[in-house]
């Protein structure tokens, strides 16, 4: 840090920046839901645990360069839970939460916003010079007018996507490009895990109709818009986390699985806001199940193959920006979750200000998933590709559940483009499981399993 900067930090955490709220009641939590450089200072939403609260002390925070923090005057008493940031070019403004913020730091907030938990924004389908999308967690989705922010609700995403059969939904994102509006939402719990349901949703929305894509909870959807020709979602399911891709090139969605680096996020709730930002020119860094990813936003072929991973975190992630020539890290940390959390004290969360480089240095890149958990498997049918490279031990659990012998092979993708090579063929007997463990330091750019019967089976990699 500069010279001129005489606050104490510990490890690239400044404690007088901290986002700490009220003692209450009651007594919610603090997490930070957006981050957003904007006219050279650094706008911090914060959040507490459901719409307005009294006496929580959320509020919309502003950083400047010499790292000292104030309440927005503008936006006192206005408190929720707000994770949306987006900046409309056409008229020069941002917006975070329901404000609305130009150049000169003029701040206007839209009223039919406040009560909504405002989980994300993004540019309109057929009025991108007047209009934006805002996506409410419960499922609303609202049309705003960025010059007179008038503001209507066009959709109810409960009815349009068949979500809500008896769950307590979480939308968490949404993103328009290639003609489409993207939208996700994350419920997953015990009957989900189970397959006794399928509430989590990614879908899209050509300006006509609604289009279920996966009944998966996704969290994170992202891209660069015409640059680079893809759109990015983040999701999971029993098996792995799954990294969804579509390409302009060929018009299709694209499966990919990857290692989750813990089980902490398997849950509604645990995977708060975790995401896919450009932070470096042209290069997208991702946070995903407790894994750091590097991303490119150009396919080739209609295929990905830049994906690396970096690192493995314990932080739950509400945002993080470039700022400045730093990487900010916004998390949520400390819950009292109304006495849900006895030992826990005061809501409270920090910032972590450092360069994108240091994040080689959090925890070595590990892991474990794969493409199949109790699946029913098709004959000669390939499974989903399964990242493989930026890990230096790997083995390969593989398990029968069907009635006869099973011949798996195991195919790499070391092009990384789609064009798979056969590495091994394991035979499997009926009710049992074989382990395959791969040389030291082998790796490809991506891996996949196919059978020679139809069956139930099971694949999962290890990566430590």
């Amino acid at each position: 840090m500069s010279g001129q900067i005489s606050q104490p930090n510990v490890s690239g955490v400044f404690p007088h920046l901290a986002q700490v709220g009220d003692l209450g009641p009651p007594r919610s939590e603090i997490g930070v839901g957006a981050l957003m450089p904007w006219a050279g200072e650094l706008y911090v939403q914060n959040y507490n645990s459901h719409k307005r609260q009294s006496g929580s002390g959320v509020s919309l925070r502003r950083i400047s360069s010499d790292l000292s923090m104030e309440v927005v005057p503008d936006a006192i008493g206005v408190d929720g839970t707000y994770t949306n940031r987006f900046v409309h070019y056409a008229s020069n403004q941002m917006i975070i939460g329901p404000h609305v913020i130009d150049a000169e730091h003029n701040i206007r907030t839209v009223p039919e916003l406040e009560l909504i938990r405002v989980c994300g924004t993004t540019r309109h389908l057929t009025n991108p010079d007047d209009l934006v999308y805002v996506l409410g967690m419960e499922g609303e989705l609202f049309e705003l007018n960025m010059r007179t922010l008038a503001c209507e609700q066009i959709a109810d995403l409960n009815v349009e996507l068949d979500t809500g059969n008896g769950a307590r939904v979480h939308y968490k994102d949404c993103y328009t490009g290639f003609g489409r509006l993207v939208v996700c939402s994350n419920e997953y719990d015990e009957q989900d895990w189970a397959g006794t349901r399928s509430e989590g949703r990614l879908a899209e929305f050509d300006g006509e109709r609604w289009t279920v894509l996966e009944r998966k909870p996704f969290t994170a959807i992202s891209g660069r818009h015409e640059f680079g020709g893809t759109i990015f979602a983040s999701g999971w399911d029993q098996a792995s986390a799954i990294l969804k891709v579509y390409t302009e090139s060929d018009d299709t969605w694209t499966t990919y699985r990857l290692p989750k680096a813990s089980h902490t996020f398997d849950h509604k709730w645990q995977t708060e806001w975790p995401r896919i930002r450009e932070t470096e020119h042209e290069r997208l860094l991702m946070d995903h199940h407790g894994m750091f990813y590097e991303l490119s936003p150009w396919a080739y072929g209609g295929r990905i193959w830049g994906v690396r991973p970096v690192s493995t975190h314990l932080w739950v992630l509400g945002d993080f920006c470039s700022w400045r020539g730093m990487l900010v890290l916004g998390a949520d940390h400390a819950s009292p979750s109304r006495g849900l959390s006895p030992t826990t004290a005061e809501p409270q969360s920090g910032l972590w200000f450092g360069k994108t480089d240091d994040l080689w240095g959090f925890g070595k890149a590990s892991g474990w998933g794969g493409p199949w958990w109790m699946a029913e498997v098709r004959a000669a049918v390939p499974s989903d590709p399964y990242l493989m490279t930026g890990f230096e031990n790997k083995c390969v659990h593989l398990e029968n559940q069907g009635e006869q012998d099973a011949r798996f092979t195991i195919e790499i993708d070391f092009h990384g483009h789609g064009r798979f090579s056969a590495y091994e063929t394991l035979t499997v007997e009926p009710g049992a499981a074989v382990t395959h463990t791969f040389p030291t330091g082998f790796s490809a750019h991506w891996v996949r399993i196919v059978s020679d019967v139809d069956t139930v089976a099971s694949a999962q990699f290890f990566y430590t």
